[in-house]
């Protein structure tokens, strides 16, 4: 703490007088474990605290030590007089413990970790000894070591030596800034401990060696046999391959079941082959253009995109592994991969991440620079999203395509304003372990470290491995044009393989020649399409895995039964009404409860809310789970749903439909932090996991999914038609024009039907509580998973005519089209008006105060996949009308009309004029006057009622 602030605090604080005794002591508690002290008090010790400082070291201890050390007569340590306490010594002693501090502090910045030798070195005063008042005098001085993890005693000179080789050696750790003391102790015992030793065995240096071959065998080998094609080469960061086979030996050791993978495209065919043992002669098949019958019916994908699973084994224990699909989007699969190892965690009761583990795998650039790793980390402590922790392994090759991204960046640099491209890491107080990629021992060495930190304490962790990229951003690329000094350095730079080759033959370790034989025996089987360095022991299955056959039968108009009796929807609702003794809602969910009792008793119309909740206790009732969340799903952004109450005395809550079941994972809603695309990507990966779980992610208003857009284009949308991943997510998007102006209108209609074709996914916009009701159950009933994009309403919520009944629920089924309600003269109706959503309660309101009884209002519910029979049948049942209009509140370049004019006219008949009524065409989704939208609004009803545009050409 400066002096200037600690002055400023003492004028006027209780630590003074007889209050200082208990004080200090206290503040030796909070240094030793701040979790221990009182929450107020250790608010008020970090706040005092100088943040710019290395961490304080306790009081006590130094004291004690220096008076040890008084005590102490033996040759060669400072020793003091017996009339009292050397200030000169402690001084020196206090500056020992300082420049221990300060290398783990600060270390980092002067290691090693560049293999090419390009980074300028740093000098950093804080850890010369004269920056701390110690001189060559000094050196042979014993001193305490304090926290050091070796011996209590030791010469100056050995300590330093001690701290270079762990600190400043071709490891650079960080993670002095984690609060928690038991982890910090933890690192630094696994660090220090092993200063001196040998950081690999005799057996474990020849499988790493083996693990290169492997590595740099195969890209050379496509290299040779595929000139010219993209395979986005590992080459320059072959040290990834043995750091993954490292974690593979360690999450066995912990029993773990299964480990998923993320990474993008560079050095995904390496992975694939040499630590998840696909098939050579399958991944030659793929690049000669050789597909199976059923990969050639879909759209498809190139090959470094795509996912594998497989079993294998290691160290005697089966592991299931998974390599997550990916687009090019880079770190996007980041929350995607997070979301399919929660719900393999949940299948398997793993609340602490035990048995399922998350690796993710990125490139520097892209861990800098994409907002979706800020969102997934953040989501990886909060509720309903936990893990258990992430390992995150960096291929530093220190460029991102072709702008330089340097390990250490300098102000102004082009690249990224931070000193690393892991600093991100420090949000969430996770370590990350910096190691230069071409010393292969220390990368395992840090890879289990690493894994290891996130099995016992269940927290992100990270590695980054400095490298480089040996080729250009692809094979065709030529590198030099704009790094010119950095690829003439790598042109000359040996391998990786290379140079641990011959430090190996050195140590003895290996006979001369021995690493050659090993490349040939390699490339003799890839030769034979046969994989020497990982077996699979194919797809094995336990009783976890689930059969993804059973959820594609069918088609999507397949009928399900999703009615519920009446008896049973009662008892449903009775149980969900029953709170505990003494638990108090505020008046208005009071409201609302005794009105839901109204609407269960057929007393009064069903309204959204009411409908919305029993769909979900019916399913849970049935044995399916749902999973809502959102930024504020609990409550609903219109205060309509209330999954969760809150007793408004003490703050206490209460979710009635977890209490359905005594599986708690029945039911889960999550209020989750301000993310779109990190939560949207997360929530697609929970549902292409588990497809007996309703899976529905609520935008707060529907254009803030926009926010996500390439989880919806290149996951949602195309995710079957590229990679055959069957997916059931719902969408909520809250739309419709009622003067919000132009961010709180539209759920933008028009992209995710210009994202539809080949039954990809379904539109829903449904008008009433019942459609709702059944449009979730038969998402569930149905033996087939599609995603589900639903315009969910917000005026209608309330709005008198958009109810329901009882027996809409018990007796009815969900509509892609509700023809016309009233009972209209049909020879006598000229005009025949579709249209989706709120406008029809718009219409139908005009239509009655003008008495139009020649005009039939028809809702199309599901716009796609288009309902062609029931649009045909509601055309028959009027056979004099001449005049279709479709009737939209969006502008005319947006919302349905320009997705779905042409199934509209295909279907007409000789007599029809094609008409169409809209805003006007605008560059904005609506407009920000509340005046100008009535007066358009009224507009487009009359057009639609008695007038229309007329389409070109109809």
């Amino acid at each position: 703490m400066t002096a200037s602030k600690y002055q400023s605090y003492i004028a006027s604080s209780s630590i003074a007088g007889n209050n200082a005794a208990f004080v200090e002591s206290y503040y030796e508690q909070f240094l030793e474990d701040p979790e221990s002290v009182e929450p107020s008090w250790r608010a008020y010790f970090r706040n005092i605290q100088d943040q710019s400082a290395p961490r304080e070291v306790a009081h006590s201890d130094v004291v004690a030590k220096f008076e040890a050390i008084a005590r102490d007569k033996r040759p060669g340590t400072v020793v003091i007089s017996d009339g009292g306490f050397d200030a000169r010594a402690a001084e020196k002693q206090a500056a020992v413990l300082r420049l221990i501090n300060y290398y783990r502090v600060r270390g980092h910045q002067v290691a090693r970790l560049d293999p090419l030798g390009l980074a300028p070195t740093d000098l950093i005063p804080d850890l010369d000894p004269a920056f701390h008042g110690l001189t060559a005098a000094d050196m042979d001085t014993v001193f305490n070591t304090g926290t050091l993890a070796a011996a209590d005693r030791l010469p100056l000179r050995d300590i330093l030596k001690l701290l270079k080789a762990v600190y400043t050696d071709t490891i650079g750790a960080e993670y002095m800034y984690i609060t928690e003391t038991t982890e910090k102790r933890w690192i630094q015992k696994r660090l220090e401990t092993v200063a001196f030793k040998p950081k690999l065995t005799s057996e474990r240096k020849k499988s790493t060696l083996l693990q290169l071959v492997a590595a740099e065998g195969l890209e050379r080998y496509l290299h040779n046999k595929y000139v010219g094609q993209k395979r986005f080469s590992l080459e320059g960061g072959d040290a990834l391959i043995p750091a993954l086979d490292e974690m593979l030996r360690a999450c066995a050791e912990r029993d773990v079941e299964e480990i998923l993978i993320g990474m993008a495209h560079r050095g995904r065919l390496n992975v694939l082959i040499n630590t998840l043992g696909k098939s050579p002669k399958d991944l030659f098949a793929e690049f000669e253009g050789k597909y199976s019958a059923e990969s050639m019916s879909r759209s498809g994908d190139v090959k470094y995109h795509m996912g594998f699973s497989a079993d294998i084994e290691v160290g005697g224990k089966r592991l299931h592994m998974v390599l997550a699909f990916n687009p090019s989007h880079l770190e996007i699969v980041n929350p995607v991969v997070e979301g399919s190892v929660k719900a393999r965690q949940t299948r398997r009761n793993d609340e602490a991440g035990a048995r399922v583990v998350p690796v993710l795998i990125h490139g520097d650039a892209a861990f800098a620079g994409q907002g979706v790793v800020m969102e997934t980390m953040q989501l990886s402590e909060s509720k309903g999203y936990g893990t258990g922790g992430t390992l995150h392994i960096i291929v530093n090759n220190q460029i991102g395509f072709t702008t330089p991204n340097p390990i250490e960046a300098a102000s102004g640099r082009e690249a990224r304003t931070s000193r690393y491209c892991t600093d991100l890491a420090k949000m969430l107080e996770a370590p990350v372990f910096h190691v230069n990629g071409d010393d292969p021992e220390a990368t395992v060495f840090v890879t289990r470290l690493a894994i290891d930190f996130r099995n016992e304490f269940h927290k992100d962790v990270i590695v980054d491995i400095c490298c480089y990229r040996r080729l250009g951003h692809n094979e065709a690329d030529e590198p030099a044009v704009t790094s010119p000094v950095m690829y003439q350095k790598i042109k000359q730079h040996p391998t990786t393989l290379t140079l641990y080759a011959k430090r190996l033959e050195e140590e003895g370790a290996i006979a001369k020649g021995e690493a050659e034989d090993l490349v040939a025996q390699y490339r003799a089987g890839l030769d034979q399409g046969e994989n020497i360095a990982r077996t699979t022991l194919g797809l094995v299955g336990n009783k976890h895995t689930v059969n993804w056959a059973n959820y594609n039968k069918g088609e999507w108009d397949t009928p399900s039964d999703t009615s519920v009796k009446l008896e049973l929807m009662r008892s449903l609702h009775e149980r969900l009404s029953k709170l505990p003794d003494g638990f108090t809602l505020h008046p208005r969910v009071v409201k609302l409860y005794e009105d839901r009792n109204k609407m269960a008793a057929g007393e009064q119309p069903m309204d959204w809310g009411f409908a919305e909740t029993m769909a979900y206790a019916a399913l849970v009732n049935e044995g399916f789970s749902v999973r809502l969340s959102g930024q504020d799903a609990r409550r609903g952004t219109f205060f309509h749903r209330h999954a969760t109450v809150h007793d408004f005395r003490t703050g206490e809550r209460r979710t009635p439909l977890r209490h359905l079941d005594s599986d708690k994972y029945r039911f889960v809603v999550n209020d989750t932090l301000l993310s779109e695309e990190g939560v949207l990507g997360f929530e697609y990966g929970y549902a292409t996991t588990d497809p007996d779980t309703l899976v529905i992610w609520e935008a707060q208003f529907g254009d803030f999914a926009n926010g996500a857009q390439v989880v919806f284009d290149q996951f949602i949308a195309s995710g079957y038609a590229k990679w055959g991943r069957l997916c059931g997510l719902t969408v909520f998007l809250p739309h419709g024009y009622e003067g919000q102006g132009p961010e709180h209108s539209s759920g933008r209609l028009e992209r995710w039907l210009q994202l539809c074709a080949g039954n990809n996914q379904q539109v829903v916009v449904p008008s009433t509580p019942a459609q709702m009701f059944h449009m979730l159950r038969r998402q569930m009933k149905r033996s087939l998973r599609m995603p589900l994009i639903v315009m969910t309403p917000k005026s209608l919520l309330r709005h008198p005519m958009s109810t329901s009944s009882l027996d809409d629920l018990t007796k009815g089924r969900f509509q892609p089209l509700i023809h016309e309600t009233e009972k209209l003269d049909r020879n006598k109706v000229k005009r025949v008006v579709f249209c989706s959503g709120k406008v029809y309660f718009d219409l139908v309101q005009a239509r009655a105060k003008e008495k139009l009884s020649t005009v039939a209002v028809v809702r199309i519910e599901q716009l796609y996949p288009f309902p062609q029979a029931d649009y045909e049948a509601a055309l028959a049942m009027f056979p004099k009308a001449k005049d279709v209009v479709w009737a939209q509140e969006e502008p005319e370049n947006q919302g349905a009309w320009y997705q779905i004019k042409h199934r509209l006219q295909i279907y007409l008949q000789p007599q029809h004029r094609m008409l169409y009524a809209t805003r006007p065409g605008m560059a904005t989704t609506a407009g920000g006057y509340l005046k100008v939208h009535h007066k358009e609004q009224e507009e487009l009803i009359r057009e639609a009622l008695t007038g229309g545009k007329p389409v070109q050409g109809g």
